[in-house]
């Protein structure tokens, strides 16, 4: 069989981001912070970009022509919450397949005027290329996220979980929990002995000690982790002040026990840490700034609006590229200036679709969660990406990007947009969905109320009594919620009902 050469013509059709709304993506997952270092790159990088400081720029862009007129991102241009604008692909914004490999994209970025490489834009608002991102990965996690890692797979109900993340994010470097927990009651909308159960799932986590409110706390919680608190170890720890002055014979009245026993245990209290946190990854302290505010009117309904503080105010400077246009001899000055020109007003308009978009998503998350604003964290509904996105009009991923990294502010506490998504369990019925929490509850309950060997359910009867109830579930979801209540198995509920009997 002969190999030969031959030449082929093959037409196909393919989509492609262009270099413009790359950028506009890549602002949307911005936080604040990221977004206003971005922002003061490019002021440096483009001539063409000024910041709006005062009313002098805003009258000068208004003396320009209307066709050139730049979309100044100030008070007006965000607060309108029936903005129309969307981050999502048109058909202006693809371009053919052809153009995405080899010298086609560098073409197809010059034609559309940008000088950037929008391509090289790291994930998650990164636009320092590859060694940011190895960066990032080897970077040791903070206590916080540890925290957050464990509280994922914890498998609270919707409302605890909920509190959990309001006390996680009062943890200071050194692992003690410094907020009050009845001020945190109040400001949820629970009770505060809702407040402590949680608390004490959380004093579970690890590094022992975590979570504590004070030093005994936090050297009873670690002695528990080892099986070592008993009532000698707690008159102990309830007189430190005598062990910081050593004085060994009344601590050994207090406790009741004798030299050599009360050796032992100031050698396991000397052995444990104070500072459970301490060898964690600390970031630098950053204030949290929201970029959305949220306040109840007269009216009894919420009005939302965009923290105008975080928006950078940039616009086209149009009286300097006018002056260096006509300046421009060679083409490559002709060049600059046009793909300046580009830049600047694509920024802009980025920058004001961006505001109106984050605006939108949050005025719709306001309307689906009015419940917990109202009543409190145990009135937070079922809410996913894709219930969002299809009330507004755009695609999940964008309301992903949005909901990353921003902030809102509320009369019970400042919020990341995330954590108002909670699971749902489906209806068996048709009827509205069950929050996974509800569901938790449910089973919960039906443990409870085994009082003999012959009312313990199976799994598969818990099943059954759900769907009874109007619940669609999985057996294995019922196992799994069952563990993560750390409920036995029915066999071993039912040797434990006999032992006690």
């Amino acid at each position: 069989m002969a190999l030969g050469h031959r030449l082929e013509l093959r037409q196909g059709q393919g989509l492609v981001i262009t270099p413009q709304l790359q950028q506009a993506i890549k602002l949307l997952q911005l936080s604040n912070l990221e977004l206003d270092a971005f922002v003061e790159a490019e002021l440096e990088r483009n001539p063409l970009l000024a910041r709006d400081d005062g009313p002098a720029e805003t009258e000068r862009a208004a003396e320009e022509p209307a066709e050139r007129a730049t979309e100044n991102l100030g008070l007006d241009a965000v607060s309108d919450s029936a903005a129309s604008s969307q981050m999502d692909a048109t058909p202006d914004d693809v371009s053919p397949g052809e153009r995405a490999t080899g010298d086609g994209t560098e073409a197809g970025a010059e034609q559309a005027g940008g000088q950037i490489d929008w391509s090289r834009a790291g994930g998650g608002g990164s636009f320092e290329g590859d060694d940011n991102y190895e960066g990032a990965l080897s970077r040791a996690p903070t206590l916080v996220e540890h925290l957050t890692e464990q509280l994922a797979v914890a498998g609270l109900s919707a409302a605890r979980n909920a509190v959990a993340a309001v006390l996680i994010d009062a943890v200071d470097e050194a692992g003690y929990l410094r907020a009050d927990l009845l001020e945190v009651a109040e400001r949820l909308g629970c009770g505060l002995a809702f407040v402590e159960e949680v608390l004490t799932v959380l004093q579970g986590f690890e590094p022992a000690g975590v979570m504590a409110r004070d030093v005994r706390e936090c050297l009873a919680l670690q002695l528990k982790d080892v099986n070592r608190y008993d009532p000698c170890m707690a008159a102990l720890l309830d007189n430190l002040d005598l062990l910081a002055r050593r004085d060994m014979n009344a601590l050994r009245k207090v406790c009741g026990v004798d030299d050599e026993d009360l050796r032992e245990m100031v050698a396991e209290i000397r052995a444990l840490t104070p500072r459970p946190g301490a060898a964690f990854h600390s970031d630098p302290p950053q204030t949290l700034v929201p970029d959305v505010h949220v306040r109840e009117t007269p009216g009894g309904l919420w009005h939302v609006e965009l923290n105008t503080d975080t928006l950078p105010r940039v616009l086209v400077d149009q009286r300097y590229h006018a002056r260096v246009s006509k300046g421009a001899r060679t083409d490559q000055e002709k060049t600059f200036v046009s793909d300046s020109f580009a830049t600047a007003n694509w920024l802009v308009k980025s920058l004001d679709q961006r505001a109106k978009t984050i605006l939108k998503v949050s005025s719709e998350i306001v309307r689906q969660q009015d419940g917990f604003l109202a009543y409190g964290v145990e009135h937070l509904r079922p809410l996913n990406l894709k219930t969002v996105a299809d009330a507004i009009g755009m695609h999940e991923s964008t309301v992903s990007r949005v909901t990353s990294n921003k902030y809102i502010a509320t009369p019970r506490g400042v919020f990341e947009l995330k954590y108002f998504f909670t699971s749902a369990i489906q209806s068996s019925e048709g009827g509205e969905a069950h929050s996974a929490a509800s569901v938790r509850h449910k089973i919960k309950g039906l443990v409870e109320a085994e009082k003999t060997e012959a009312d313990v359910h199976s799994d598969d009867r818990i099943v059954e009594i759900l769907k009874e109830a109007g619940v669609d579930i999985a057996r294995r979801t019922v196992a799994k919620y069952r563990e993560a209540l750390r409920i036995p198995s029915s066999v071993e509920r039912r040797r434990l009902i006999k032992e006690t009997a």
